[in-house]
């Protein structure tokens, strides 16, 4: 069950959390993959493969990940991430929900493998910037890690062991909740498959307005 209102401040992941851009990834790598003269994955495969560091779901897909290419491959991926992002949305639910915790006295930020510089942009274009006492993303784009930044920034906000939800949608989330002292739930809808997220044997949620949902 899951008791949003006994916490003080809600870290949220961005990019399968809040933002939808699931089939939007996945129609990147497919196009990836068709250069590469490799078999072409459907959305069901996509979520079943991805994980962090992503350099790792680009090798289980068959793709070269020396130096000089995945240098290459990881700038078209983000070329054509950032050309067509605007296409995409994020969920139905996310403005009311981030409303209704707001209205709780409940501290929000954001905690991303997204770069920083984007991050903002999105966020800010969603008019979504209010809800935030923070954003956090990374100063590259080859979405590694984000458990250093996640240290970080649970040390500027001072608060303590069960103070703290952090809402993600993959195993990675859930690896820097436990490292951070932070409470893990996890959004199916994301870039991972449920019988990934299970894994982590710890609350899932199937739409964000199930936190605010007293009897899950």
């Amino acid at each position: 069950m899951i008791n949003i209102e006994k916490y003080k401040h809600v870290i949220w992941d961005w990019n399968g959390t809040l933002f939808d851009d699931v089939e939007l990834c996945s129609k990147i790598m497919n196009q990836l993959l068709e250069e590469a003269n490799l078999p072409k994955i459907t959305v069901t495969e996509y979520r079943a493969v991805f994980t962090f560091p992503v350099i790792e779901y680009y090798k289980a897909l068959g793709h070269d990940v020396g130096a000089k290419n995945w240098e290459k491959i990881s700038r078209q991926f983000i070329s054509e991430y950032e050309a067509n992002k605007y296409h995409y949305t994020i969920y139905p639910d996310a403005k009311e929900v981030l409303t209704k915790i707001k209205n709780l006295g409940i501290s929000q930020s954001i905690l991303s493998a997204y770069k920083q510089e984007t991050l903002d942009e999105l966020v800010a274009h969603f008019k979504l910037s209010e809800y935030f006492v923070g954003l956090v993303g990374l100063d590259n784009i080859y979405a590694a890690s984000k458990l250093d930044n996640g240290l970080r920034w649970m040390k500027e906000l001072g608060f303590t062991k069960g103070e703290v939800l952090l809402v993600g949608d993959t195993l990675h989330d859930c690896e820097v909740a436990n490292a951070i002292g932070a409470d893990p739930v996890l959004l199916s809808l994301g870039h991972q498959s449920i019988e990934k997220l299970n894994e982590c044997n710890i609350p899932i949620i199937n739409s964000l307005s199930e936190l605010l949902d007293p009897n899950l």
